[in-house]
């Protein structure tokens, strides 16, 4: 079989926005396809909206028909003409960012749902002043925008008490706004940032626990203000497996080394925590051997009575910055052995240095039930890289 190459699972994509608004009932459910935007095949009924931040994400929007209405357009950098592309496509919503954007909204001269992202603190969104120089003066000033609300969001993998802090901050500008402008929001879209746990055994129960705590406050913010969910890693996460082929070994200065086909422009759980962590891994031996499918049914297929080693994962790019995993122990692999590197659902496919050094962009498929489909076969970077495609 060809590695590298990763599967996207749409049934575990599903599993999850389902226990998701099992745990937040009656509140809309958007999908931030920045964090894969493979998924969008098998989008799930359960989720309302998809959250887009560029003009490239819309166009893979339309090119699978995602229907304007199931799409809330984002991101800070939006031109005139991406604003009218989004608009004539006709999104649901757009998001505000600034005082530039409210203006450039304005000039299409067309009723616009809009919502105004408050800032957590960085270069994302606007002041809570900015915020209320365009309510107060949306009659005179905004008229095309049906301000319909306020969106927040700030950051990924964050515990309870960041998420209470957020909801603070949330509560407190629209108190502000209600009290200056008598201003009251039809819809709150809130990303909650919730983490996953990439490198614990019970990943799963405690992904579950974190939901649960979330769920209390979330619920609670929902009983007096109209809150939708915005979700991108939570919701990808474990719909991805990726796997890589052993092209060598080597013992040097009593370390063992594996090296893959794959590397750290493939596979990129959480910022750089990777190579000090221990992802979750799949053994397959002879996986040379197998096709997709079999890979999948063979996955922790290991050889009988082979001896336990402790290796060090290094990929396929020439710099001392692609180790996998620094160490980890492992029954004795051999040249052509499979890894399965799971939890790869989020970001690695799209986030990780995939032009570096001009190694080919992997295979993807997607998997429903017992059937798979190959949805990109690989790419030759060294093409882009020289002239483009």
């Amino acid at each position: 079989m060809s590695t590298p190459c990763y599967v996207f699972d749409f049934d575990e994509f599903e599993k999850r926005a389902l226990a998701i608004k099992e745990e937040l009932p009656g509140m809309p459910l958007t999908y931030s396809i920045k964090a894969n935007p493979f998924l969008l095949g098998g989008l799930p009924d359960a989720i309302d909206h998809v959250e887009v931040c560029s003009p490239g994400e819309l166009e893979i929007c339309k090119e699978l028909n995602i229907p304007g209405e199931r799409i809330i357009y984002s991101g800070v950098v939006k031109e005139e003409e991406d604003v009218h592309i989004a608009l004539e496509y006709g999104v649901d919503i757009i998001t505000c960012e600034s005082l530039r954007h409210a203006a450039l909204i304005q000039q299409e001269n067309v009723n616009v749902k809009a919502i105004l992202r408050l800032t957590s603190g960085n270069q994302f969104g606007m002041s809570y002043d900015d915020i209320e120089y365009i309510i107060a003066n949306r009659d005179e000033y905004f008229s095309n925008l049906d301000i319909i609300g306020l969106h927040f969001y700030s950051g990924t993998q964050k515990n309870l008490k960041k998420i209470l802090k957020d909801i603070e901050k949330i509560e407190k500008a629209l108190t502000g706004l209600k009290h200056k402008c008598d201003y009251e929001p039809s819809f709150i879209e809130y990303g909650p940032g919730l983490c996953v746990e990439y490198f614990k055994q019970n990943n799963d129960e405690l992904e579950m626990e974190h939901l649960k705590e979330a769920a209390v406050v979330l619920n609670k913010f929902a009983k007096k203000h109209p809150l939708g969910i915005e979700m991108g890693r939570f919701l990808a996460a474990t719909s991805g497996s990726f796997f890589t082929k052993v092209v060598d070994t080597k013992s040097s200065m009593d370390t063992e080394y594996l090296l893959v086909d794959g590397g750290i422009h493939h596979v990129n759980y959480y910022g750089q925590k990777m190579a000090m962590e221990i992802p979750p891994i799949s053994v397959i031996n002879n996986g040379y051997k197998y096709s997709v499918e079999e890979l999948i049914q063979n996955k922790g297929s290991v050889r009988a009575n082979s001896k336990d080693v402790d290796y060090c994962i290094c990929g396929s790019l020439c710099t001392v910055a692609d180790v996998l995993v620094r160490e980890v122990t492992l029954p004795e692999l051999s040249v052509g052995d499979v890894l399965c590197f799971d939890r790869c659902g989020a970001y690695s496919v799209t986030e990780a240095p995939a032009l570096f050094l001009s190694r080919e962009l992997p295979t993807i498929y997607t998997k429903r039930g017992n059937e798979l489909t190959k949805v990109r076969d690989i790419i030759k970077a060294s093409k882009i890289n020289v002239k483009g495609l």
